[in-house]
This record gives structure tokens, C-alpha cells and sequence, in this order.
């Protein structure tokens, strides 16, 4: 094992999981109705947020887990917190959930521009 494989062990994405540049993410959540949802607290949800999205709280535990079972897991969703570190810690919760197209913002939300 290397060095590297070693410091950053578990730092791999399931392959159910996709990190998208801006550009790119705007481009898929403009196609229509898409499942878009911020994991970020309620109080930064509503200083500012990505129009249509959600807020699902990643700190909320089993009210997290249960917000997110109502939501379709065919189908693909689209998550970003503030920065992509959260969104990304929840990317692999919702894969182990059993969601099969989970797209993060990478950056998250500070990188977004209206």
C-alpha cells in the first residue's frame, strides 16, 4: 500500500456517485424536474440556496435518512452543501441507501453563481 492509498483510505467515491463541475451541474439540473437537494443546516438553506432545491439537513441523523427514503432511488439525484465536503459524506450514505445516480456540486454551493 502506498503512502497516499494509505493517508486517503476511504476517500473514494461509491461508483453510484458523481462529482460535477458547475457548469456541468447546472446543465443537468436545468434539464426539467430533477431531485435537487441542499444537505446544508436550514439556516444557510435560507440565506441562499440553488432555485428548486430541497433542504434535507445532513445533521438531522434519522430525520436525514427518513427525508431522504421518500425520495425516488432510480431516479437521478442531485445534493451540494457549502463547500462539497458534507455533500460528499452524504453522497456515500445515500449509495449505501440504495440510491443508483447521486450527483454532488464540487465546490458546493459557494461556487454557484445565479
Amino acid at each position: 500500500m502506498s503512502l497516499l492509498s494509505f493517508l486517503f483510505k476511504g476517500q473514494t467515491l461509491p461508483e453510484q456517485v458523481q462529482i460535477l463541475d458547475r457548469e456541468d451541474y447546472k446543465m443537468a439540473i436545468s434539464k426539467g424536474k430533477v431531485q435537487l437537494v441542499d444537505v446544508r443546516t436550514r439556516g444557510e438553506f435560507m440565506a441562499g440556496h440553488i432555485k428548486g432545491a430541497s433542504n434535507i439537513d445532513f445533521f438531522q441523523g434519522s430525520a436525514f435518512q427518513s427525508a431522504f427514503s421518500k425520495l425516488k432511488k432510480d431516479k437521478p439525484l442531485y445534493i451540494y452543501c457549502q463547500s462539497g465536503n458534507r455533500s460528499q459524506k452524504a453522497a456515500r450514505m445515500l449509495a449505501d441507501m440504495g440510491f443508483q445516480e447521486v450527483y454532488d456540486l464540487r465546490g458546493g454551493y459557494r461556487t454557484w453563481t445565479y
